[in-house]
């Protein structure tokens, strides 16, 4: 049985290459379907196990990034398409036959106000014509089916969500030219890409839920995706941490363990006590979201609780090891560029901070 641990993932990482392997085997174990119910094939279960999956992934050494995307993407077809779209892309997906790895919502120009995006679907007869830009649109490269977020109604200025659309596109199937994607290079592994539509059809049957009510069908899937990160950036941190305890207890220098310092050792400690509470935040979060219940406010804590613990748990381990911190043979480098995403992205932790301040607490809102 193949080992998808820190070594295999370090290897990936000087060239930047996609871990094909670990996606293959992940899909084919059924793990990539875990939130699908079993009536489509998944393994029905709930979102507190998908967090322990992920988590797991990462505090062996490894990149959840892989797996997250699809876990999210999907709630969007269960919890808001049509009985025929969930019979007829579910089951392929559980059983690995279909990778919907892709999320293209993000546009040069709007960043974070996805109300602002510009990429048009416009209805002709039985098919929807696509036209735009979207960027940061991660895994394309290695999908068979996107979700996409696009404009089916000019701009309201009384309801700034209005008029979007959410749509499943089949990229295998898509016209030549239709689709033009263009890598990023960025400073971890994830493979991210620059998209252009032009004139791409896509057939009316593939909107999910109502035209004009696509804004609201993904925020479902923006509540698991943090939920989700979270559960990731803890197993990062995790890592981390171990990772920093063990070496600090088994190095000595002048005479004593390192760890015996406590310059060294509290601020280990203090990661270790900012990820237990992280992690206590996201599976309320995830028990909330099960249960049925309303979840925003816990879900955006979660994430910035989690992604700020993971990167306090990154540079206590790198000021721990010294210059091996840089070292990529001791993987802690690594996971700290991984590691360091998540406070920015997918959604930046401010923003977070003027949803809670606003939303939760009731305050003006910032400017």
């Amino acid at each position: 049985m193949a080992v998808y641990d820190a070594r295999y993932w370090r290897g990936l990482d000087p060239e930047r290459r996609y871990p094909e392997e670990f996606a293959r085997a992940f899909g084919e174990s059924r793990l990539l379907g875990a939130l699908i119910p079993a009536e489509f094939g998944g393994l029905g279960a709930d979102l507190g196990d998908a967090c322990a999956i992920v988590e797991e992934i990462n505090r062996a050494g490894g990149n959840a990034g892989t797996a997250h995307a699809q876990m999210y993407t999907m709630g969007t077809v269960l919890r808001h398409g049509s009985e025929a779209q969930r019979r007829a892309w579910l089951p392929r997906i559980a059983s690995g036959e279909l990778r919907l790895q892709a999320f293209g919502v993000t546009e040069p120009e709007a960043g974070s106000d996805t109300t602002r995006i510009t990429t048009t679907a416009e209805r002709r007869g039985d098919v929807y014509v696509v036209n735009g830009r979207k960027r940061w649109t991660s895994r394309f490269q290695h999908s068979d089916a996107m979700l996409l977020l696009a404009r089916t109604a000019p701009p309201d200025p009384r309801d700034r969500a209005a008029g979007l659309s959410v749509f499943l596109v089949d990229v295998s199937d898509a016209d030549p030219g239709s689709i033009e994607a263009t890598p990023i290079r960025v400073w971890m592994n994830n493979e991210t890409n620059d998209v252009v539509f032009r004139n791409l059809d896509v057939p009316a049957e593939n909107l999910i839920g109502e035209e004009g009510a696509g804004f609201r069908a993904i925020i479902d899937g923006w509540n698991v995706e943090r939920i989700l990160i979270a559960a990731e950036c803890v197993g990062h941190g995790r890592f981390l941490v171990e990772r920093a305890a063990r070496y600090v207890s088994e190095r000595h220098v002048f005479g004593k363990p390192l760890g015996a310092n406590q310059s060294i050792q509290f601020p280990i400690a203090r990661a270790h006590a900012a990820l237990e509470a992280a992690d206590l935040v996201t599976r309320d979060a995830a028990e909330r979201f099960d249960r049925g219940e309303p979840c925003g406010p816990q879900a955006n804590a979660a994430k910035l609780l989690a992604s700020e613990a993971s990167w306090q748990a990154a540079n206590a381990a790198i000021d721990a090891l010294g210059g091996n911190g840089f070292a990529a043979d001791y993987d802690v480098e690594r996971i700290a560029r991984e590691t360091r995403l998540y406070t920015v992205a997918p959604l930046s932790n401010n923003l977070i901070l003027a949803y809670l301040g606003t939303k939760v607490l009731g305050m003006p809102r910032s400017t």
